[in-house]
Order: structure tokens, then C-alpha cells, then sequence
């Protein structure tokens, strides 16, 4: 009868729920990183390019050294032009004998066509006279062509630099015979001075801000393009970028630096909870766990799970359960 009295009492008596946690909290904006994230680079050229002889010629100058900038159109070398010329002088005098021709056979076609009107040709004569006309000018355009090909032929014993470049080697000798396609000279095109760069594959959308360092120098660059394709080997993504000021001498060497957008909570905070890593933020009054995914333990994780205006559970979080009570000071 005791026992079951006693019984009967601690049924009765109400249970004392369990004390909320005593804790404080953090803006989350007060607690995230911004990480400054680096990747290698360096500066291109859109065009290495190798000046080529275009006819066949001795050699005469190369005015330009290695490492020497140089203009759009200036000279780079300049070849024998003694033949070339003689060539476009047959070309001009065959044009001319040709255009001889053709007045000739345009006056006797015009003196033609006066007999014929009163009937001293037959007009099968008539018809051979017009078609020597059309045989001689064609001719004449056939002598025109080739002046022209001969007048081009003296424009190539100069080769000049299709744009502002940096002279990077000499590939041939004064006094050497070149023949069409004969690497003369190999210039950096510095008017199309691009920044390449090898990015993680996660970096590729977070940039922003992004600078060029090297040897000390920053060089402030703007985004071009990222490329879609991934290098199998090195698990990167090519981007390229494009610089706001002055750029930096073709071939540099260095890192992009740029500030990450993206919000990263510190790795003190991610808590494990089962089996997932998270932390606890503060909702009305209650503890609620939020699981980062891709969070690793050690490392700071992507907030992007968290509400911006959430309140981090800082001290007192490593207690906690999903749901518990919480006194926040």
C-alpha cells in the first residue's frame, strides 16, 4: 500500500523542465570572412608573332635589336629590291604596249563602223574588228594585274610591323637570301595584352576586385571571360582579363589577388550535430541548428545556409541541441 502511494506521488508531482541555456550571439556580419584569395598569372599577347619575308631576296638591313619597342608600320627589315623593281618596270611596259593596242583597235573599230553604215565592209568584218577590241582588252586587264602583282612585289622588299610590338628576336642575318616565309623577326604585339589566369573551378564565379601583382606592382584589370572548359590535369578554369591602365610587360609573371564576395564563417564556429557540420543561430528565443553544406571540419565554410540577418550562437554553442531554450546576454 506505501509503495503504490508512493507511486501515486511522484505521478502527481510536475516535472521540472530543464533550465534554458545560457548564451550570447553575433550578427553574422560581425563574424564572417571576406578571404583574400590568390591565383597564378601572366601577361599575354594575343599575337607572337614571326615577321616573315614575303618574296625571295637577300637581306639587306634589320634596324630593329631585341627588346626594343617599336611602332605600328615601323621597318623591321628591308630586302634587295633590285629584281623586284625590274620585274614591276616589264609589268608596266607590257601594260603600256597592251593599252597601245587597245586605242589602236578602238580607232580602226570606230573607222569600221563608219564603212559598214555605208555598206564598203560586210558586217563579218565589222564582227572581227569588235572582237579584236574585246581580245585586247582583255589583254590590257590581264598586263593591269600583273603591274599590280609586281607593284606589290616592291611594297614587300620592306617588311613592317602590323602593329606597336616589342621586339622579342632577330631570327635571321643581314646578307642571308630569304625566301618566301623566311621567319625575319618575332615581335609582341603590345597592343592586345591580355592577363591569364588559372582559377579553381569555385574561384571562377566569386571574383571581384581582382588586381594584378608583380614584382611589387599592382595593376588594376577587368574582367573578360571565363573560359567553360576544364584543364583535365589540373582541375583549373582558364579566365582572362583585360587591364584598366597601363599593362605590365608581355610575359610577366605574378598572382591575381582579389577579396572574395562570398561570406565564409570562421571554422571555430561549425559545430557537429550528427553528421552533418553546422552551427547554431538564435530564433526567437530558441536554438536551431543549420547544417553547411560542403562544410569540412577545420576550415572556414560558405555561409550561404544562413539568413543574413541570423544571430550566431557564440558563447555557450558547443552545449547546445536543436530546439533548447536559450537566456541570451
Amino acid at each position: 500500500m506505501r509503495l503504490t502511494l508512493g507511486l501515486l506521488c511522484l505521478l502527481c508531482t510536475p516535472v521540472l523542465a530543464a533550465p534554458p541555456a545560457s548564451v550570447t550571439v553575433r550578427s553574422l556580419d560581425s563574424v564572417v570572412l571576406h578571404p583574400v584569395r590568390e591565383a597564378p598569372a601572366q601577361v599575354v599577347s594575343l599575337n607572337l608573332a614571326k615577321l616573315s619575308a614575303e618574296i625571295a631576296a637577300r637581306i639587306d638591313r634589320i634596324p630593329v635589336e631585341p627588346g626594343q619597342r617599336i611602332a605600328r608600320h615601323a621597318v623591321v627589315a628591308e630586302l634587295d629590291c633590285g629584281d623586284a623593281r625590274l620585274a614591276a618596270e616589264r609589268a608596266e611596259a607590257a601594260l603600256a604596249s597592251a593599252q597601245a593596242r587597245l586605242n589602236l583597235a578602238r580607232q580602226q573599230l570606230l573607222r569600221n563602223s563608219e564603212l559598214a553604215a555605208r555598206n564598203f565592209i560586210s558586217s563579218d568584218a565589222l564582227d572581227a574588228r569588235k572582237t579584236e577590241v574585246d581580245v585586247v582588252a582583255a589583254d590590257v586587264k590581264v598586263s593591269q594585274a600583273a603591274a599590280n602583282s609586281a607593284r606589290r612585289d616592291v611594297g614587300k622588299c620592306t617588311v613592317r610591323s602590323p602593329f606597336t610590338a616589342i621586339v622579342e628576336a632577330r631570327l635571321a642575318q643581314v646578307g642571308e637570301w630569304a625566301n618566301p616565309g623566311t621567319p625575319l623577326v618575332q615581335v609582341w604585339d603590345t597592343s592586345r595584352l591580355q592577363l591569364a589566369v588559372q582559377l579553381q573551378a569555385a574561384d571562377a564565379e566569386a571574383l571581384s576586385d581582382a588586381r594584378f601583382v608583380s614584382q611589387g606592382r599592382e595593376s588594376a584589370v577587368k574582367l573578360l571571360r571565363v573560359s567553360p572548359a576544364l584543364n583535365p590535369s589540373a582541375r583549373t578554369r582558364e579566365a582572362r582579363f583585360t587591364f584598366v591602365g597601363s599593362p605590365p610587360a608581355p610575359g610577366s609573371h605574378g598572382v591575381l589577388r582579389w577579396r572574395d564576395p562570398r561570406a565564409w564563417l570562421p571554422a571555430d564556429y561549425l559545430i557537429r550535430r550528427g553528421n552533418a557540420l553546422g552551427t547554431f543561430i538564435a530564433v526567437d528565443g530558441v536554438a536551431r541548428f543549420v547544417a553547411l553544406p560542403g562544410a569540412q571540419e577545420g576550415r572556414p565554410a560558405l555561409a550561404t545556409a544562413l539568413p543574413r540577418n541570423a544571430r550566431l550562437v557564440a558563447d555557450g554553442r558547443l552545449a547546445l541541441q536543436d530546439g533548447m531554450k536559450l537566456t541570451v546576454h
